[in-house]
């Protein structure tokens, strides 16, 4: 037999490799999208190895372990999440919505406090937080509410109609967690601004923003009523006065500073004591950015931040190159809200931002957020996936 024959009658390597990579649903998948993904998870497990070993007595490798599960089973569902067409999540914008506030509203009967907010269940195997998986239900919901509701009504009336959508659960999360709310606001004007909001509607709602936060700090307190929990009043003292309060309030964020500061450009390795000897609180998810700066120095937080730089590059790629208006509103939306929690994070721990409780997408341990944005990768992915099979073989590059 020839080769010709051999070779037209029986698939080569190549062809094998290529019908597994397609069975599997990654052939088409945006390779530098997960590589921001899968990178951050890996050097949070890392980083865990290296200060949190021993943490919990009679389990030295508890958050490792644990970290390293929420990290495959995310995987396994931003791949599982990949294969579906996105635009069918505009079709089920109700449901979504609806599961979303009733979800959030499960909270205030079922839930039990962590941390001074209430805002997880109790499940058999696992603490689910419904506000982390809302985060992209609200980004799909909404980015479809949106659309439905384009060339309907005047603007004012769609721009109060998109403002009631974003912070009706905006305000429900409020009750439970501080920082959670803030992220939805952030998703919430991230999808206005690339939906093209009038500017002269967003500056509105700035100045009423801006009106809402006087109140809830200024006017509420001096009327006897505070809005804010005695631990979030403070923390946000103690960023505005920071020399005020290093021993009590101002404890965490002053120690992150320190554990940065001495990382210096290369790190101190095995040397670093803020975080080796639990000088830092939290290291392990609100303040692991720290732990790694010290650790690891500059290059080691430029490291992580590259990642982050890099993700959000390919979602505002896959913004313009989206088959619909509906795709480029979601990836807007899953962008706004990873960047918004990096930034706060990373503020948070430099001390430019107050403790608000944000995770570092990826990085701080945590099973709800891990996944969920596992899930909000996988979303971009299907983005890329299907803009890819709109353009006949045209890869993103």
């Amino acid at each position: 037999m020839s080769t010709g024959a051999r070779t037209a009658g029986r698939p080569g390597r190549y062809d094998v490799r290529i019908g597994v990579l397609e069975r599997l649903g990654i052939r088409h998948m945006d390779g530098w999208l997960a590589f921001s993904g899968v990178g951050p998870i890996a050097l949070s497990i890392f980083a865990l190895m290296q200060t949190s070993t021993n943490a919990i007595p009679g389990a030295p490798n508890y958050y490792v372990q644990r970290q390293a599960l929420y990290g495959l089973v995310g995987i396994v569902a931003m791949l599982a999440i990949s294969r579906i067409d996105y635009s069918r999540f505009r079709e089920l914008r109700v449901g979504i919505y609806t599961f979303l506030c009733a979800s959030i509203l499960a909270i205030f009967v079922f839930g039990f406090s962590s941390r001074g907010s209430t805002q997880a269940l109790e499940l058999p195997f696992f603490t689910f937080q419904p506000a982390e998986l809302g985060k992209l239900l609200l980004v799909l919901s909404l980015a479809g509410f949106i659309i439905d509701a384009t060339r309907r009504g005047s603007e004012v009336h769609r721009t109060v109609q998109y403002l009631a959508l974003g912070f009706v659960p905006t305000g429900l999360v409020l009750l439970q967690d501080l920082g959670t709310s803030l992220v939805y606001a952030a998703i919430t004007l991230t999808i206005m601004v690339a939906a093209r909001v009038r500017w002269s509607h967003l500056a509105a709602v700035a100045v009423g923003l801006v009106a809402v936060i006087a109140v809830v700090l200024v006017a509420m307190p001096a009327l006897g009523t505070p809005v804010l929990k005695e631990y979030q009043t403070e923390r946000l003292t103690s960023f505005l006065s920071p020399s005020s309060d290093i021993g009590d309030a101002g404890y965490q964020q002053n120690q992150a500073k320190v554990g940065i500061g001495a990382g210096g450009t290369t790190g101190r390795g095995d040397q670093a004591t803020q975080s080796r000897l639990g000088f830092v609180p939290e290291r392990h998810t609100d303040f692991i950015f720290a732990v790694v700066a010290e650790r690891y120095g500059f290059l080691g937080a430029a490291l992580v931040l590259s990642l982050y730089a890099l993700l959000f590059w390919r979602a505002l790629r896959l913004m313009t190159l989206s088959k619909n208006a509906y795709g480029t509103l979601v990836a807007a939306g899953i962008a706004g809200a990873i960047v918004f929690e990096v930034f706060v994070n990373v503020g948070m721990n430099l001390g430019i931002m107050p403790i608000t409780g944000i995770p570092l997408p990826l990085m701080s341990y945590g099973g709800s957020a891990v996944i969920s944005t596992f899930l909000m990768i996988g979303v971009l992915q299907s983005i890329a996936i299907q803009s890819r099979a709109g353009q006949r073989g045209l890869w993103i590059r």
